[in-house]
């Protein structure tokens, strides 16, 4: 199997700053005050599609042979991926289909419509979603853009890893969401590379564990849902790529509760003063369970997406008409 290598990193990084500016680093000081070690967020939340994975789908459409790119690609999405796509094939001339699950985010949905890509919903989660894309694949002559298995994806991801290391060299452990895997695989591989120490450590939803269960196994786990108001984390099949990655390379990875997920929402907020989405909340609320392994540490949390829907907000925060 193919895996992700430091120079292919390296190379995506100078496709990826043609078209994003580098993300900040930024210290908190009342947040490392509250967490006893030194707190970092990577605002990947900064992006114009409001997260990490857009590195990834323009590391990919660069990569996209001329004749592929005049047929067109599909992906399936709970929604930041396929913004990733949307804008991405905008910024190459590539028209982009994109399946989402019915129910999913309407505020995710209508920013994959305002990039340009067409959008098709069905199925109840992102595994079924998945499923139409194969289809439809083959029906349309379509380049099936795999959110999991493209090494393109992954390279293009790994380049905020690369920024980190850049801006803090003496960083002591990064903190990322596991949904597909891309962002803890690319700061996996950059680590590992770069400094062996710096610890990865991972966060899963208890209600989508299955990266979590497949690293505990030693073995694939595919789990029968993954109810979660992280729609980052919310899958329930691990795909061999990003796991085989995970399984050689992760330090640990936490669970967080649906009430932690949200109490993580409420910190980046009053910490942070930045919107993050269930998953790029989840590495605060992570940190917060890890107060005494972490302390004195100097801590990355990645922030990787801001895309919360607004119904979601008024239930994190209690609001009500």
């Amino acid at each position: 199997m193919k895996t992700i290598r430091l120079q292919d990193i390296i190379a995506a990084k100078k496709v990826v700053a043609r078209f994003l500016k580098q993300t900040p680093l930024i210290h908190y000081p009342e947040l490392s005050d509250r967490l006893g070690f030194q707190a970092y967020i990577k605002h990947e939340n900064h992006h114009p599609t409001g997260s990490f994975k857009v590195r990834g789908g323009l590391n990919f459409m660069h990569h996209l042979p001329q004749a592929q790119r005049k047929k067109g690609v599909i992906t399936a999405t709970r929604g930041n991926h396929g913004q990733s796509i949307a804008y991405a094939a905008g910024q190459f001339g590539v028209k982009a289909t994109v399946v989402v699950p019915h129910g999913n985010n309407p505020e995710k949905n209508s920013a994959m419509r305002a990039f340009g890509a067409e959008l098709i919903e069905h199925g109840a989660d992102f595994d079924e979603a998945l499923e139409l894309c194969e289809k439809l694949q083959v029906e349309r002559g379509l380049y099936y853009v795999h959110p999991c298995m493209e090494l393109g994806l992954f390279q293009g991801v790994g380049t905020y890893s690369l920024e980190i290391f850049e801006s803090l060299p003496n960083v002591d452990a990064i903190i990322v969401p596991i949904g597909g895997g891309s962002g803890c695989c690319g700061a996996i591989t950059v680590s590992k590379a770069i400094n062996r120490n710096v610890k990865v450590i991972g966060v899963q939803a208890e209600n989508a564990p299955a990266i979590y269960q497949s690293w505990k196994a030693g073995e694939r786990v595919v789990t029968d849902s993954c109810d979660t108001i992280a729609d980052g984390l919310a899958t329930r099949t691990p795909f061999p790529l990003p796991l085989s990655i995970i399984n050689k390379g992760i330090h640990d990875i936490v669970l967080l509760s649906e009430a932690e997920l949200e109490e993580g929402i409420r910190m980046a907020l009053r910490w942070t003063h930045n919107l993050a989405e269930g998953a790029g909340a989840s590495t605060i609320a992570a940190a917060h369970k890890l107060t005494d392994t972490l302390a004195g540490k100097n801590v990355v949390m990645v922030m990787s997406g801001g895309n919360l829907d607004t119904e979601t907000l008024k239930s994190v925060l209690g609001y009500q008409l």
